[in-house]
């Protein structure tokens, strides 16, 4: 059985540190995972409407075998300016990979779209997403962190309610901690026919996003199909699945591939043309421990299952903010 770890958080897998940046009235954000060392990465795409930077250089065969950070954004395409903004602040710190002798921060990233969800998006020639990527970096710390509506969930929505910046950890048997980072934008939707009950519960540890369990009997409705009313023009969901193990660039890839079984755990439906659905991995090596066959499959294993808890705790925490469009899974809860 699976326990979280002592934050609950992605921040509790060592090396890393979590930066959050949002401006309420653009309802828009951007959230980085920044690495102390270099980390090892990969990444999977499995929606049909991604929006990234730097992704060619995170499969196994490519040269550089590590990275500084990880951004992820709102704004659609102009969202792709928020890594610019972490690279700046991590040049300043002298961060990055040496070619010759100059650092180059390794920073890739990915967006969702939330343009059209009652945020000013009047900003003038240049986007705001640098900017926010800047102070977000800035700002990264190790400890607690927020979720819900902020950073890269800010301006985040689902099928009738609010979406959010979800995190969970695990810590497994052998001493390996796994964690998520998630800003859920997704076409599809988190909860079971038109009830509250969330499609990760399953995987709830303790009470992290209400504890209510699957709902009993199963609504005749479980499987019907619900998405957003503008399916072409809102949606996304972006990951990062992180371990303190060592692993090379393949198995963080398979990382990275295992976690998408956490939107699928946690989503109905994922994996959508309409979807840019995306897990960036990492791999610290913090620990020590050698993994055998066993350890991979545990690995693999927790890391849907923290992805999909992740899911659920950003949609759980989401927070009302002027003028939304929709209500929050709260909200809509005290409504019923």
């Amino acid at each position: 059985m699976f326990k979280s770890g002592p934050l609950n958080l992605i921040t509790d897998v060592a090396g890393l540190k979590v930066g959050n940046a949002q401006d309420q009235r653009l309802k828009s954000g951007v959230s980085v995972v920044v690495c102390e060392e270099p980390a090892v990465a990969g990444v999977q795409v499995l929606g049909g409407a991604p929006g990234t930077r730097e992704t060619d250089l995170l499969e196994p065969h490519t040269l550089v075998q590590a990275v500084n950070a990880i951004t992820l954004s709102g704004g659609s395409a102009f969202g792709l300016d928020a890594p610019s903004g972490v690279q700046a602040a991590l040049r300043e710190q002298g961060l990055g990979f040496t070619v010759a002798g100059y650092n180059v921060p390794i920073v890739p990233g990915a967006i969702l779209f939330d343009l059209p969800n009652g945020g000013d998006k009047d900003w003038g020639r240049y986007s705001p997403y640098r900017e926010l990527g800047y102070e977000a970096a800035i700002n990264a710390a190790t400890g607690a962190f927020p979720l819900g509506t902020v950073g890269a969930g800010t301006g985040a929505t689902i099928v009738g309610m609010k979406g959010g910046l979800g995190s969970a950890s695990t810590v497994l048997a052998n001493g390996i901690t796994i964690g998520a980072l998630v800003a859920v934008n997704a076409l599809g939707s988190v909860t079971v026919g038109d009830t509250d009950h969330f499609w990760a519960a399953p995987f709830e540890i303790g009470e992290e996003f209400g504890g209510l369990g699957w709902p009993a009997p199963i609504p005749s409705n479980a499987q019907t199909l619900r998405s957003k009313a503008t399916p072409a023009i809102a949606n996304t969901t972006i990951a990062i699945i992180a371990t303190d193990a060592k692993l090379t660039k393949a198995e963080a890839k398979r990382l990275a591939i295992s976690a998408h079984d956490g939107f699928t755990r946690a989503i109905w439906p994922a994996h959508t043309p309409l979807d840019g659905d995306l897990v960036f991995s990492l791999a610290t090596g913090r620990t020590e421990k050698v993994l055998d066959q066993a350890d991979y499959i545990e690995l693999y294993a927790a890391a849907g299952a923290t992805m999909a808890r992740a899911i659920a705790r950003g949609v759980y925490h989401a927070t009302p903010e002027e003028p939304d469009l929709l209500p929050t899974w709260s909200e809509r809860r005290q409504q019923r």
